[in-house]
């Protein structure tokens, strides 16, 4: 199959890619109601990529149930109005096995979540990619790439190898790292998403990305469309003026090693009365004494 094939997930991906958040009941389980909601608010709101089960979807601390529930809520509600990238990873098993069960309800692409092994060599990294992205030749497959040892000639060569992995999710926090790695991979050859949200868009863009990734998106669509379309028209003054609006919220998320990367978005949502604060550890709910602060941030977007 070749990239033209994939022509319509490709256009998707050089986007707004939003990662949903998951909001639990009080119960702690899943809140499925509150869950329909939020994709609404998001769809309405003009976003038109979603990455369900992301790193902003608590993934690494939802069940397999919860996962595959998540996966069937997202296409359920969506339906025509937005491509889905479902994010699959754990064992090579579980993640083909998610996959396909995405593939099954309607799913066009995944996103694979780096693999999470304290020994990474560059070639099991494509073993590990190259096993998924053959078990569902039919969709597109995106690799989280988050390990700044990762040469761009191994992405060129699990291409070579399943030509339907068609993007990346790049978050390696080094710009110039990125315009590297995305030469030696093939920079027209693949869709290359900023995988560190907004703040690191602009930098990325005037490298060769044309997506980026958001948990922000959740609290604050327009915020989100209003800097890809900076970017799209080369307004980097613009973007900027975006950058500095969110720059405080998202400094709150990176800090301590973005101990409260979701936490501060659900946080946000709590404010607005959208969901729940609770995340599950090891992330935590923000202190009272800090809470004020990233309510009056998420009221100076005028939602």
């Amino acid at each position: 199959m070749s990239n033209v094939a994939f022509e319509t997930q490709r256009t998707a991906l050089a986007d707004v890619v939003a990662i949903p958040v998951t909001p639990f009941a009080e119960d702690g389980g899943l809140d499925e109601t509150v869950y329909r909601s939020l994709l609404h608010r998001l769809l309405d709101g003009g976003i038109t990529t979603l990455t369900p089960n992301g790193n902003t979807g608590e993934f690494y601390t939802l069940t397999p149930e919860e996962r595959r529930r998540i996966t069937e809520l997202t296409l359920e509600e969506v339906g025509d109005r937005a491509s889905v990238l479902v994010g699959v990873g754990h064992d090579i098993p579980s993640a083909v096995e998610s996959a396909r069960h995405a593939r099954a309800f309607g799913a066009h692409m995944v996103m694979v979540h780096q693999p999470v092994h304290p020994y990474v060599s560059q070639a099991g990294w494509v073993d590990y990619h190259r096993e998924i992205a053959r078990a569902v030749p039919e969709l597109g497959v995106v690799p989280y790439v988050r390990n700044a040892q990762l040469r761009g000639e191994r992405l060129a060569e699990l291409a070579d190898a399943c030509p339907n992995v068609i993007g990346v999710k790049y978050a390696v926090p080094d710009a110039s790292r990125f315009a590297a790695f995305a030469r030696d991979a093939g920079l027209e050859r693949f869709v290359w998403v900023a995988g560190l949200a907004e703040p690191y868009a602009p930098s990325y863009f005037s490298a060769g990305a044309t997506g980026f990734t958001s948990g922000l998106v959740n609290v604050a669509p327009a915020v989100s469309l209003n800097m890809i379309e900076a970017l799209r028209s080369g307004d980097y003054p613009a973007a900027m003026k975006v950058w500095e609006q969110i720059r405080r919220f998202e400094e709150l998320r990176a800090a301590n090693g973005s101990a409260n990367n979701v936490t501060v978005v659900k946080e946000a949502l709590a404010s607005l009365g959208l969901c729940r604060r609770e995340v599950r550890p090891p992330s935590r709910t923000l202190p009272e004494d800090e809470r004020a602060e990233v309510a009056a941030i998420a009221a100076g977007w005028s939602l």
